[in-house]
């Protein structure tokens, strides 16, 4: 599945098998169980491998985010409180949960996994900026 992930398009087998070898497990939520708090401390990384999740940000939603997507990151690369709240958008929603450790590591020694964040990143910043001017 990670193979599919644009995040990880481009990594070899090899590179791949290790990257899955770094997600701590795949864990299930119900429609509306909150995943991530906003103003938590960021522990984790996930990957959605089923369902749909809810970004909110003061109980308004500013992202819906399904299978091969992410979220997480920002405050695994910052250090700071959780952005957001994110909460499954569905009953049977799958992620799996990569510890921060793994994913420092993960960043720092592979390349195309870094700039697959930050073009992610970059991404979403770009979505928000034009959200706010509209």
């Amino acid at each position: 599945m990670l193979a599919g992930v644009p995040l990880f398009a481009g990594l070899k087998g090899k590179q791949i098998k290790s990257l899955a070898e770094a997600f701590a497990r795949e864990r299930s939520y119900d429609s509306g169980e909150v995943i991530e708090k906003e103003g938590g401390s960021g522990v984790a990384f996930y990957l959605i491998t089923n369902g749909s999740v809810e970004v909110r940000k003061a109980e308004k939603r500013v992202a819906k985010l399904g299978r091969g997507q992410f979220f997480g990151e920002m405050a695994l690369i910052d250090k700071q409180p959780r952005s957001a709240t994110v909460v499954a958008a569905e009953s049977g929603t799958k992620c799996l949960v990569m510890p921060v450790w793994s994913f420092q590591a993960a960043v720092e020694n592979d390349p195309k996994v870094a700039m697959g964040v930050m073009k992610e990143l970059a991404r979403r910043l770009r979505e928000t900026t034009n959200a706010l001017s509209e």
